[in-house]
């Protein structure tokens, strides 16, 4: 045989070509240029050509499968569900299955009317407890709703309120029999299921799966032994919060903030854990942890504080070698249930069809209730069967779960907030998102933490941070947050904020204001119907949900919603004044207003403060007058 004479090394190789055409092109290119005279016959049918084609379909197929490797690597190019799930894992993303709708749920109960001192009142003895993940129906049965918190009907606070009213009266005396009582809860669409699974030995990572689809969440898993185990977001994260209701024998202190502050927030070690992937096919799998080891954590994993002692009680490691992947079996990852009976309980449902309209949640279902012990039974069974709910806004939020362009958008969005606070914003928006039944922060504001050094300037700490946040009271004017809400956010806070920050919640100033304001009317207009409308459209204004720590007044917007109300010719005075006193229901800090005015806008304290008309049906006073 000839073979062109040209060294291995020196021979054209291209590597551009991935496709079947090209490839087979570039063969019998190859072909031509380096075996002339060993290989000539190109037809179609020849034995070369039918290696050349094989060699090109074996290319083109492996070409595709590399490059199809490649574009499942990256979240915005993947195609297959299994690795979009797997990379919106990687990136602190749990995709959901079904979104579960929301509505505000009005519940009622009859109350027997007591005799005191010969004054009738609720007989609060009778008054039920309504558990959470309670149930309830809609009126045609096909959808289920379920209580996201207890309802205490024989409690009442300002964030938790009590409407009484009297029911049925004797009418032979005309005193009271029964008394109505109404209490309000947020209620989700949903339906408890529960699954059980006997275990046997310890296995590393045990994994389970709920033949449930649509699954919300999961409420408890509990063993044959009485152990808890608890949902984290990672296996390596040992800690949660755990709520406790605010009791006197769970806290003594702050058990005189129960009403604004129901439930106290405290973080938890919680060595009994587990995390949940949702999968393409809407199961939901259960993992648990690794630590099967029956050597303490210290023979597996050394300790910081002896690792190197070298005295006479202690052992020095300094001359042992750990292996890294000693963390998969010690409890760092969790302990794996072992020879016992988990049962699992969850909700299922959500979806489009639970947005139901208003009135139609009406029929307890499935209630769990607790009462006074030692009551007349035939009176309680009554008092239990007038139980009765409606819910007089509709139902919303439900709908599909996440779909694949979800995911992909979602999972980025969640890599890029990562749980954490770093900026201002990050504190704010992690502040106002604490769950109202630890408290309700209305507003926030962060700044560095200003210290004062030995020469008495004003250095700024960049690793300290002042919070100051204020509430609401239960008619919606601004307050001081108790202790016991303040407690709740710093626990609420440790989880997510940078190691190196501290912070410091403390009161921001609250500053009430009143203006008097004239107008000139114009011709066909009725002058007290305008000065109404103008009055009405600066109380949609000054609604103390749209104002902010340090936001100023503009005081020119002010008189653009004035001079746009019909009817108004010109604005001819407009003067604000700050309105003191306690006795008067008024913040106590006093503001010098007119000495804050620079360039029409008045500028709030240098300390965080906030402007409040609290009183706008006496406070805002409007006249027409005539040039």
């Amino acid at each position: 045989m000839a073979y062109l004479n040209t060294p291995q090394s020196q021979k054209s190789i291209s590597y551009t070509n991935k496709d079947y055409n090209s490839i087979k092109g570039k063969l019998i290119e190859f072909a031509k240029v380096y075996y002339p005279n060993t290989f000539n016959d190109f037809s179609e049918g020849s034995p070369g050509m039918m290696f050349m084609e094989m060699v090109a379909y074996v290319g083109d197929i492996l070409s595709f499968y590399q490059d199809t490797q490649i574009q499942e690597l990256f979240l915005t190019h993947a195609q297959e569900a299994e690795n979009i799930y797997n990379l919106a894992y990687n990136l602190g993303y749990k995709p959901s299955t079904t979104t579960a709708a929301s509505t505000k749920l009005e519940i009622f109960q009859l109350l027997p009317a007591k005799n005191i001192g010969g004054e009738y009142v609720p007989d609060f003895d009778y008054a039920l407890t309504i558990n959470p993940n309670s149930g309830f129906e809609t009126r045609d049965g096909n959808n289920k709703f379920l209580t996201q918190t207890s309802v205490n009907f024989g409690s009442s606070g300002s964030n938790d309120l009590t409407n009484i009213s009297v029911f049925q009266v004797n009418t032979n005396t005309n005193q009271p029999e029964y008394y109505l009582l109404k209490k309000s809860c947020n209620v989700t669409s949903g339906e408890v299921k529960n699954q059980s699974f006997e275990l046997g030995p310890p296995e590393k990572f045990k994994t389970l799966s709920l033949y449930d689809k649509n699954i919300i969440e999961i409420i408890k898993i509990s063993d044959s032994d009485g152990n808890i185990w608890h949902e984290v977001p990672y296996l390596a994260q040992d800690t949660m919060f755990e709520e406790i209701e605010n009791i006197g024998a769970n806290d003594p202190e702050l058990h005189q903030y129960n009403a604004s502050t129901p439930y106290l927030l405290n973080i938890k070690k919680v060595p009994k854990r587990f995390i949940t992937r949702v999968k393409p096919n809407n199961l939901l799998e259960i993992q648990f942890g690794a630590g099967i080891s029956d050597s303490p954590d210290e023979e597996i994993i050394p300790h910081p504080d002896n690792v190197g002692l070298n005295t006479e009680s202690g052992r020095n490691k300094l001359d042992k070698s750990f292996d890294p992947s000693n963390f998969l079996y010690s409890k760092a990852y969790g302990e794996p249930p072992s020879n016992t009976t988990l049962t699992v309980e969850y909700t299922i449902g959500g979806g489009i069809s639970t947005n139901v309209p208003s009135n139609s949640i009406i029929t307890p279902q499935n209630i769990s209730l607790s009462s006074k012990a030692g009551l007349n039974t035939s009176l309680s069974n009554y008092i239990k069967g007038s139980l009765t709910s409606n819910n007089p806004t509709p139902a919303t939020g439900g709908g599909k779960g996440d779909s694949i362009e979800d995911i992909r958008q979602k999972s980025m969005a969640s890599f890029s907030t990562q749980q954490r606070t770093v900026t201002k914003e990050d504190y704010i928006i992690r502040t106002l998102s604490m769950p109202s039944k630890f408290g309700q922060i209305a507003k926030a504001y962060i700044v560095p933490e200003n210290n004062l050094i030995s020469d008495s300037t004003t250095k700024q700490n960049t690793s300290g941070l002042d919070l100051y946040v204020l509430g609401y009271n239960s008619q919606k004017s601004i307050t001081k947050l108790n202790k016991a809400v303040k407690q709740n956010l710093s626990t609420y806070l440790e989880q997510y904020r940078t190691l190196t920050d501290s912070i410091t919640i403390k009161d921001a100033y609250h500053i009430n204001f009143g203006f008097d304001f004239e107008i000139v009317s114009l011709k066909g207009f009725q002058g007290e119907e305008v000065i109404l409308n103008c009055i009405q459209n600066l109380k949609k204004y000054f609604r103390i949900d749209r104002w902010q720590i340090n936001q100023p007044i503009i005081i020119s917007e002010v008189k653009k919603i004035i001079n746009l109300v019909p009817g108004v010719q010109n604005l001819v005075k407009l003067k604000f004044k700050n309105k003191v006193g306690s006795s008067l229901g008024y913040s106590p800090y006093k503001y010098d207003i007119e000495g804050a005015i620079r360039n029409e806008t008045i500028y709030p304290s240098l300390d965080p403060s906030i402007f409040e008309l609290k009183y706008p049906n006496t406070d805002i006073n409007g006249k027409i007058t005539q040039y």
